[in-house]
């Protein structure tokens, strides 16, 4: 059977609507597993329930994450933060990681699990963390943008056999303290984490790119695929 993909959904403020970008389900469905949306704003036991049916896990882009969750305080340069993602994705996390259920998370995918396992964030990365490297391209977002070098001793350098990648970029925040229990898989020019897993977990691997957008990348392939395929693992 294929496996079921959890999808955790993306809101809209100003429109007060839920939506999904297509790229996230093609890239599940093309790597062999069936996606499924989880209902916005979901109990613990909602959740729970859930789980019995969900084989894996997909932490979506979208708003920043309330500094409250590492211990800072917000500054002017945050973005707009949504209280009932945070709380609905830390329990899906804490779900997940507890019955080991494969996990991929994707731009505030990646964020959001270094801050649940302990470390913290650039809230944003012109005023916390000025590059020459850009890191907010506007639009193309199919192609790569800027490099970003990959660890050789990584399982992501196993899996797509090379030290280097181009990759997209789209992002204001970035990890800033990696948690303890992570590794980096890959960083940019400028020293940013741009990939992590944590090595004590079937499958729990993140990305500060949009794989999703690269679909036709054969990288970008691979990682949905190791994904969909780590989900089957009973």
């Amino acid at each position: 059977m294929k496996p079921i993909i959890g999808v955790l959904p993306l809101y809209d403020e100003e429109l007060n609507s839920i939506w999904m970008l297509p790229g996230y389900l093609d890239g599940i469905k093309e790597a062999g597993g069936i996606p499924v949306i989880l209902p916005y704003g979901a109990t613990r036991a909602e959740l729970e329930e859930l789980n019995g049916i969900v084989d894996g896990y997909l932490f979506t882009g979208g708003n920043d994450i309330n500094p409250s969750l590492y211990k800072a305080k917000i500054k002017d340069t945050c973005g707009r933060i949504n209280s009932i993602r945070d709380d609905m994705e830390k329990n899906v996390y804490e779900i997940a990681k507890s019955s080991d259920k494969a996990i991929l998370g994707i731009c505030r995918g990646i964020q959001l699990i270094n801050v649940l396992e302990g470390g913290s964030l650039y809230q944003d990365l012109d005023s916390d963390h000025p590059s020459k490297v850009p890191h907010l391209m506007k639009g193309d977002y199919n192609l790569g943008f800027h490099s970003v070098y990959v660890f050789h001793d990584s399982p992501l350098r196993d899996l797509i056999k090379s030290d280097s990648l181009m990759v997209n970029s789209i992002h204001h925040q970035a990890v800033r303290r990696i948690a303890s229990s992570l590794k980096s898989m890959a960083v940019s020019e400028d020293g940013l984490v741009e990939a992590i897993y944590h090595p004590k977990m079937k499958f729990c691997w993140a990305f500060q790119w949009h794989p999703e957008y690269m679909l036709k990348d054969s990288a970008s392939q691979l990682i949905f695929k190791a994904f969909v395929d780590a989900a089957k693992i009973k």
